[in-house]
């Protein structure tokens, strides 16, 4: 599947469910300059930013915070407007593949810690957003990193 079909002609094809994801694109200024926070998912140990099915009770926004503390221990503000969105093809065991469609918003980091509940199931690093940019699979995702610049708040 191409994941730079915009999402309505993803949800025409019928083929695959779309599901919604949340995600937090984590920063940090560093001498001057951004740095964004990268993970790596659990099964494969790919690099990505934190993301995850939207947890009920809590707004697109703080289901990406909840996330980033969950899988990268991160403590910090997000942003509630969306920065852009990414799609990839999620592989169930059960229910069969789906096509995830991702809302991706920024939070600005105040800290990290050093005990979170996905600690040991994951490694995070900081990148420049045009390295972090090389790191990633899905070419939007890429192209949202290329473009970030930090979000006041």
């Amino acid at each position: 599947m191409d994941a730079r079909l915009s999402p309505d002609q993803l949800r025409g094809t019928g083929k695959l469910p779309i599901l919604p994801q949340a995600a937090a694109l984590c920063y940090r200024i560093q001498r001057g300059q951004p740095e964004v926070l990268l993970i790596t998912t659990r099964r494969a140990r790919r690099w990505s930013i934190p993301k995850g099915w939207l947890i009920g009770g809590l707004t697109t926004a703080q289901t990406a915070a909840q996330e980033a503390w969950e899988e990268a221990g991160v403590v910090g503000h997000c942003n509630a407007d969306r920065l852009g969105q990414f799609c990839y093809l999620k592989h169930r065991t059960e229910r069969g593949s789906a096509l995830c469609l991702v809302d991706v918003f920024p939070l600005q980091v105040q800290s990290l810690v050093s005990s979170y509940p996905e600690k040991g199931e994951r490694k995070r690093k900081w990148y420049s957003p045009e390295k972090a940019a090389l790191k990633v699979a899905s070419p939007d995702l890429a192209e949202m990193l290329r473009s970030f610049g930090p979000y006041p708040h």
